[in-house]
C-alpha cells in the first residue's frame, strides 16, 4: 500500500478542500436524491472560519490533496467533521489514518462524529475503529443523523 502523509492545511489549501468537498460528497448526495446538503452548499468563507477556529489536516498525493479532515476541541471534546477522501483513494484507510491522527493531535479527549443514517459506509468505517452509536436526531423526512463517540 503506498503510503500517504498527513500534515495540517495551510490557509492557501483551503479553495482546493473546498473543491474535493463538493465532490467526495456527490456520493452523499446519490443518496439523498438532492444536491441540497450542507456541505455541498459551503462557501470558503465558512471553510476559512472551521480552519480560523480549529485544526484541519490533509493528505496528499503528487500535490494534489486528496483526503481531508476538520477537528474542534471544545471542553474535552473533539468534534470531527467533513472527512473527506477522493472517490479514486476510498477504501484505502485513509480515513481511518485521519481519524487516527485526530487522536494524535488530540489525546485525552471524548471524540464526536456525525452522519447519515443512509450513509452505511461512513458508519462502518466509524465503528471499525471504536465509535459507538449514542444518539439519532430526525432532521427531516428523508433525514436522520447518528451521532457516534469513542471515549
Amino acid at each position: 500500500m503506498e503510503h500517504f502523509e498527513i500534515k495540517r492545511v495551510e490557509r492557501d489549501d483551503l479553495q482546493e478542500i473546498l473543491d474535493l468537498q463538493y465532490l467526495a460528497y456527490q456520493s452523499e448526495a446519490d443518496l439523498f436524491g438532492t444536491q441540497d446538503i450542507p456541505p455541498l452548499k459551503q462557501t470558503i468563507e465558512e471553510v476559512v472560519e472551521e480552519y480560523n477556529n480549529g485544526v484541519v489536516l490533509k493528505i496528499e498525493n503528487e500535490n494534489k490533496i486528496i483526503g481531508s479532515v476538520r477537528v474542534r476541541c471544545e471542553g474535552g471534546t473533539a468534534y470531527i467533521g467533513k472527512l473527506i477522501v477522493h472517490p479514486q483513494y476510498r477504501r484505502k484507510g485513509l480515513g481511518k489514518s485521519m481519524l487516527n491522527e485526530v487522536e494524535v493531535i488530540f489525546p485525552h479527549c471524548r471524540y464526536e462524529l456525525f452522519t447519515s443514517t443512509l450513509s452505511l459506509d461512513n458508519i462502518r468505517l466509524y465503528e471499525s475503529v471504536g465509535y459507538t452509536e449514542y444518539k439519532r436526531e430526525k432532521v427531516n423526512d428523508k433525514l436522520t443523523f447518528v451521532y457516534l463517540e469513542k471515549k
